[in-house]
């Protein structure tokens, strides 16, 4: 247990670095809420009804995707531990192909409006050069991974591309993913977890975004909840390789052996048998999350 002047004193040193964090970010968050709306607007069931059949018919390519901690790097360790399946990096491809496609006049987006006007074939060679540019990061392995979390935000220009791909949601409950994503210092990136706010109405989001995909798209997302894979390890792996369609592997439940290079945040959790150490760590600090908890809404 902390010491109470620990706790007193930790969110006022948090805040203040996080403000000045956020400060050097400019992070938008109406930017980021407009981006995520225009998502829905444009990825319609009409788009993909209209565009079926297109893209690259390989079915290598699992996404893991979501908010970062809320378990992502576990559910690859987990996965890469099997023998068909070749773990890599949180792969920056389909961030940069959005960006390619938004156009370059500013304040002048268009993306995802694009989608609308790509052809079969120039969807079949994005999905094409997806696969190409990331085999140097294969070990020779059926299937790899691309960990990067915010690819939930183009989800449909992943189905369009690459229609048979796996993509899983690693989901983790509200403010135990809020909390710590919070009190984390990114390498890069990540811009929005630097206010309670920010980070609270990402979230929230994230999840209306993500229940849209599920509507245009049944049953092309598998979530996968992290308190889940707290409680039933085995039975949420099984479930993981079924969706792939992979026979289930006992090495799976042993990941924490895996010796493959881990470059997240997550890197020394992994290393460990499966345990729930960062369950409730925002408890202690209750009474200054008010912010978060606002943000967040019915989420």
């Amino acid at each position: 247990m902390r010491p109470q002047a620990e706790v007193n004193h930790a969110p006022d040193m948090a805040s203040l670095g996080n403000d000045l964090k956020r400060r050097q970010t400019g992070y938008d968050a109406d930017r980021m809420s407009a981006e995520m709306a225009a998502q829905k607007d444009i990825c319609t069931s009409a788009l993909f009804e209209g565009k079926a059949g297109a893209g690259n018919p390989a079915r290598d390519p699992i996404f893991i995707l979501g908010l970062p901690r809320a378990g992502s790097t576990l559910l690859e360790q987990i996965l890469a531990s099997h023998s068909q399946i070749d773990g890599t990096l949180e792969l920056p491809n389909i961030l940069a192909l959005a960006h390619r496609l938004r156009g370059r006049k500013a304040g002048q987006s268009r993306y995802p409006q694009a989608l609308h006007d790509l052809s079969p074939d120039q969807l079949a060679e994005m999905g094409d050069r997806f696969l190409e540019d990331t085999r140097i990061h294969r070990q020779g392995a059926p299937f790899l991974i691309d960990k990067m979390p915010n690819n939930f935000r183009h989800i449909g220009l992943i189905h369009l591309i690459l229609p048979n791909a796996t993509i899983i949601d690693a989901r983790r409950d509200p403010m135990d993913c809020c909390f710590s994503g919070f009190k984390q210092l990114f390498a890069e990136g990540q811009d929005f977890t630097y206010g309670l706010t920010e980070i609270g109405r990402y979230y929230s989001d994230y999840v209306a975004l993500m229940d849209h995909w599920d509507h245009v798209l049944p049953g092309r997302v598998l979530r996968v909840d992290h308190e889940d894979v707290l409680d039933d390890l085995e039975g949420q792996t099984r479930r993981m390789l079924d969706h792939i369609g992979l026979p289930f592997e006992k090495a799976c439940l042993d990941f924490h052996r895996t010796t493959r290079a881990v470059r997240t945040a997550s890197s020394e959790q992994v290393r460990r048998p499966i345990n729930r150490s960062g369950q409730d760590a925002w408890k202690p600090y209750d009474a200054w999350l008010g912010d978060l908890r606002e943000a967040l809404g019915s989420v």
